[in-house]
């Protein structure tokens, strides 16, 4: 059973995902920040730094966003083409030039945000590529015959110039993704068609993006999300006004328990405080520790209090085996994004190295964020990648 807890205050907003009373999901949302991940704008390049191949744009915010060559070329598909490293700058776009641009990550304090001309418009079923003839699909469809017949479906429903991501959702649908495609193409035009005054040379917000929340229920819809269960009555009302635009979301109900800490039901309170220790303990007796940098998340497996048994080789395992699971949990839980590097206890068989591989890429198939397992380096780490959800925790 899938349930969202939605909790207001004066400062913050947080959002619980349970499942079965377990806490899977949970995010922040300050109330005076402005999330603008997501939002596509009309922006005007500024300054040229032709030694990081790169450029400041103006998109009407505090701080200019910050752009790479890589995201001003045309989109190649990274696994069979490698970008032109020749190409400068300064060749690709030119100062005071308008461009179109949509926000990858955030701002913070020390950076503007991070934006690129390559725009990704989710949907139910595909995510909108538009100026790309690229058609990828969810690793996670993993039937080889279904994968082909769903790239064939998209191609030949997409409009020229549109490529597109084909979500897990899509397995098994045919109808439902072609009406997806149409609904999707329609909101791309609106935003290009009806926003765009070409006699206008300041930045413009041409689209908001969904938010948290939002993101969350189209990305569930088909894990029949049980209840909403909020504790503010304007927060319940901008709700019921999304439930009411999406006849797919007719059966959710909707609760309000304004004079109770709705965080209680499941000790989702408990289960937040414990999402936030460096230190992981399972339940062999073995622990984690997760320690976040600048450039990577730092994973280390340990035996703790586990001795095992006489076999060396089955204790440390076991170990890494329910390590590999509780990973699995905690990266989605904190929504940890970019490289991660997993320290596992040494392993001599290359058997078991490969079976703790297979765990953590099916464990992973929980997590509804992208994520690419690389396997083990010379050095025997496992070298991992996921994309954040909310950008406020990175």
């Amino acid at each position: 059973m899938t349930e969202i807890f939605v909790r207001k205050n004066k400062n913050k907003k947080e959002i619980a995902l349970v499942e079965n009373g377990i806490l899977v999901e949970y995010y922040e949302e300050d109330n005076k920040q402005n999330r603008k991940e997501g939002n596509i704008y009309i922006g005007i390049v500024k300054d040229i730094i032709e030694g990081m191949q790169s450029a400041f744009v103006n998109i009407g915010t505090e701080k200019n966003s910050f752009i790479h060559l890589k995201d001003v070329l045309p989109k190649v598909d990274e696994t069979k083409e490698r970008l032109d490293t020749s190409i400068n700058i300064k060749d690709a776009i030119k100062p005071n030039q308008k461009i179109l641009v949509q926000v990858k990550k955030d701002s913070n304090d020390k950076k503007g945000a991070r934006v690129s001309t390559h725009i990704n418009l989710p949907s139910k079923y595909v995510v909108l590529m538009p100026n790309t003839d690229i058609v990828t699909i969810s690793q996670k469809i993993e039937d080889k015959k279904e994968q082909e017949r769903l790239i064939k479906l998209v191609r030949e429903n997409l409009s020229k110039n549109n490529g597109a991501i084909i979500r897990t959702s899509a397995e098994g649908k045919e109808q439902e993704v072609i009406d997806d495609i149409k609904k999707i193409e329609a909101k791309w035009n609106k935003i290009t068609g009806t926003n765009i005054d070409p006699n206008n040379n300041k930045p413009k917000l041409l689209y908001k993006s969904e938010n948290i929340l939002e993101k969350i229920l189209m990305d569930l819809i088909e894990n029949n999300i049980y209840r909403i269960i909020v504790n503010d009555k304007n927060e319940k009302e901008e709700i019921e006004k999304v439930l009411k635009e999406n006849t797919e979301y007719k059966d959710i109900k909707i609760e309000l328990k304004e004079k109770e800490n709705i965080f209680d039901i499941y000790d989702i309170e408990k289960q937040i405080d414990k999402s936030k220790n460096r230190k992981v303990w399972l339940k062999c007796g073995g622990f984690i520790t997760i320690d976040k940098t600048e450039a990577l998340t730092a994973i280390d497996v340990n035996t703790g209090k586990y001795t095992g048994n006489k076999n060396l080789e089955q204790t440390i395992f076991k170990v890494n085996k329910e390590a590999t699971v509780e990973i699995a949990k905690q990266i989605r839980l904190r929504d940890t994004g970019g490289i991660i590097i997993i320290d596992y206890i040494d392993m001599e068989s290359k058997e078991d190295k490969d079976k703790i591989v297979e765990i953590l890429k099916e464990e992973l198939k929980k997590d509804r964020s992208k994520t690419q397992v690389e396997g083990f380096t010379k050095l025997d780490l496992m070298e991992m990648t996921r994309k954040h959800i909310c950008s406020h925790k990175e």
